[in-house]
């Protein structure tokens, strides 16, 4: 995996699959950062791994897209606000002209935030029935335990979408889709509670949305945390193609099933390539990903952003 970036003015303290996390230098060890910077990177991952090589200006891709939804959410498409863990990125010099926070090794794929509490739930919502779903259904005819009607195909859209989250395991291990008790049990009633309404109106909103730009929101996840006064706020990525499934809304209307076929702007190609090529049960290192996988990859990530932003 690529080393992360050294930073001037901030220390880097953890890698995901996909984003860098530093706090700044001035922080002591082991103390509390009141504000971070969040790096993307152009790493992908898939079944849990991290794949080389990565895709081309994915980091900025998904930086964008993000900093997109956060400001529609924010009022931006006329509902409510959304509280998001946006902090402000300049500040004003001694020459009152406005500084960037943000190293110009890494500008257009960082975001300045603020640290919050995180929960330890990943907040998935499913609008249609597809991927590890689909699965399921076909043994049980649930969904992450939840019943749903008989007689559903592959890319069907759900008699309304449904909140399924997981529990955040560590890194390296693979995150455990759990019931809604169980996240009472974790987080209590409330945060619960809470989670699953935000959940479920961020999901109707960004699906409206990009129904109006002629796609499919099929399932997404979420992430939140607590701020200092115990407001849930929305953090790390959002909606953007790595987090989020979004197929083409004319494809999925001509009947074009099962889902991993359909026109889709995310890293499905990814997933479908990697899972003909490395066959279960997928130990040791995956094999690289071919150039034209990337390109597609790429192409696929661009026309999303250029789909859902124009006007």
């Amino acid at each position: 995996m690529t080393e992360p970036a050294s930073l001037p003015g901030w220390r880097h303290v953890y890698s995901g699959k996909v984003r860098d996390l530093y706090v700044p230098d001035a922080t002591p060890d082991g103390a509390a950062a009141d504000r971070m910077l969040v790096v993307a990177s152009d790493r992908v991952s898939a079944f849990d791994q991290v794949l080389e090589p990565g895709i081309p200006d994915k980091g900025v891709l998904l930086t964008t897209l993000s900093l997109w939804w956060f400001d529609r959410l924010a009022g931006g498409d006329g509902g409510p606000r959304i509280p998001n863990h946006l902090g402000a990125d300049h500040v004003l010099g001694a020459d009152d002209e406005p500084h960037s926070l943000i190293p110009a090794a890494v500008t257009g794929r960082a975001m300045l935030v603020r640290a919050l509490d995180m929960q330890p739930i990943e907040c998935v919502v499913r609008g249609y029935l597809t991927g590890s779903g689909w699965a399921e259904y076909q043994q049980t005819g649930t969904v992450c335990g939840i019943p749903l009607v008989e007689g559903l195909r592959n890319g069907d859209r759900l008699p309304e979408p449904i909140f399924t989250p997981a529990f955040k395991a560590p890194m390296g291990a693979h995150d455990e889709n759990i019931s809604f008790e169980r996240t009472v049990e974790l987080v209590g009633a409330d945060i619960a509670e809470r989670l699953r309404a935000a959940s479920l109106e961020i999901y109707t909103r960004a699906a409206k949305t990009a129904e109006e730009h002629g796609l499919i929101l099929a399932d997404t996840k979420f992430e939140f945390g607590l701020d200092a006064d115990g407001v849930l706020t929305l953090a790390d990525e959002v909606l953007t193609p790595d987090s989020s499934r979004y197929w083409d809304a004319d494809a999925w209307r001509q009947g074009e099933t099962p889902a991993e076929r359909m026109a889709s702007f995310d890293k499905q190609i990814v997933r479908d390539w990697l899972a003909n090529a490395w066959a279960p049960p997928r130990e040791g290192e995956p094999p690289a990903l071919p150039d034209d996988i990337v390109t597609r990859t790429s192409a696929r990530y661009a026309e999303l952003l250029e789909r859902l932003t124009r006007a």
